[in-house]
């Protein structure tokens, strides 16, 4: 990748709204709702790209010694909670309110760094979380298409996604580049969905799944793995070229885009109180950019 700055930038926003859209698309549409399946072949894509990349001199991953990869096994589980919960919520949620909960990650993160790490935070971080979580929690009130599972799944979601956030910026290591870290969490994702596939019934359910020879799904499937790579590559480099603050804008114009997009695409009963709570969770991610823009 050799461009730079805001063509990054809109070249990720582009993927993360075609990562999203192919998900819902398979998850909701074709109604492939086999978790274990759909987010081992999505790991296993990205570790193949990974590891070819790497070997080809595209990316740079070290060879980690096997204490540096036990250490980071506890982030590799919340990753495999965070994408199993995160498809199973997406199967029965839409779109912006998916992502209006998993922004309240955001509070679960706060309360573990108050509580466990004793960092101190300012006071515009507490009313941006609290803005989040305020918009999640009254969602469930106003949401006509409410779904107890979907709902449920999300919570888990955000509590994995909040606590791999905080494991990730103290972990001890210091050796393991990002790249090292996602590469680790495609490995142990693959084998731990492979052997749950089984138990969880969806390896024999999966064969009387209608679409199952259908050329919709199977580009709808090779779609949502190349786009899930390339959108954690494109994470990456953001992260690596541009300022905490700078990331943080991308991402929120990224969700924004997929969240409005979604509106016209795919279905949803949209009513005045739900759209105030889209509108908070928008000003209190917006107040999150600013908080680190201001480096509190």
């Amino acid at each position: 990748m050799y461009f730079r700055g805001p063509a990054v930038g809109l070249t990720f926003c582009s993927f993360y709204l075609a990562f999203y859209f192919t998900n819902k698309y398979v998850l909701s549409i074709l109604k492939f709702t086999y978790p274990t399946l759909f987010q081992g072949w999505q790991t296993l894509v990205g570790g193949v790209f990974l590891h070819v990349c790497w070997k080809l001199g595209w990316v740079e991953i070290t060879c980690s010694s096997r204490a540096e990869i036990v250490s980071w096994l506890p982030a590799a589980a919340f990753f495999v909670g965070i994408i199993y919960a995160g498809s199973r919520a997406l199967s029965r949620l839409s779109i912006p309110v998916f992502l209006t909960l998993h922004n309240a990650s955001e509070f679960v993160t706060y309360v573990v760094q108050r509580i466990f790490c004793r960092e101190q935070s300012s006071y515009t971080r507490l009313c941006s979380v609290t803005l989040l979580l305020i918009s999640a929690a009254y969602l469930p009130v106003h949401d006509q298409q409410f779904d107890v599972d979907g709902y449920f799944w999300a919570i888990i979601h955000l509590v994995c996604s909040g606590c791999y956030k905080v494991f990730q910026k103290y972990h001890k290591s210091s050796s393991l580049s990002e790249l090292d870290q996602q590469y680790i969490n495609y490995f142990f994702s693959v084998v731990f969905l492979a052997f749950a596939s089984h138990p969880t019934g969806d390896l024999f359910s999966a064969l009387e799944f209608p679409f199952l020879y259908f050329h919709t799904f199977h580009g709808g499937c090779c779609a949502s793995g190349v786009f899930g790579f390339l959108l954690m590559l494109l994470s990456v480099k953001l992260r690596s070229s541009l300022s905490p603050a700078h990331h943080l804008s991308w991402g929120f114009l990224a969700k924004v885009l997929t969240a409005v997009i979604s509106l016209l695409v795919f279905e949803i009963s949209l009513n005045v109180p739900l759209a105030i709570c889209f509108l908070a969770c928008a000003l209190g991610e917006a107040l999150l950019v600013y908080t680190e823009k201001m480096g509190a």
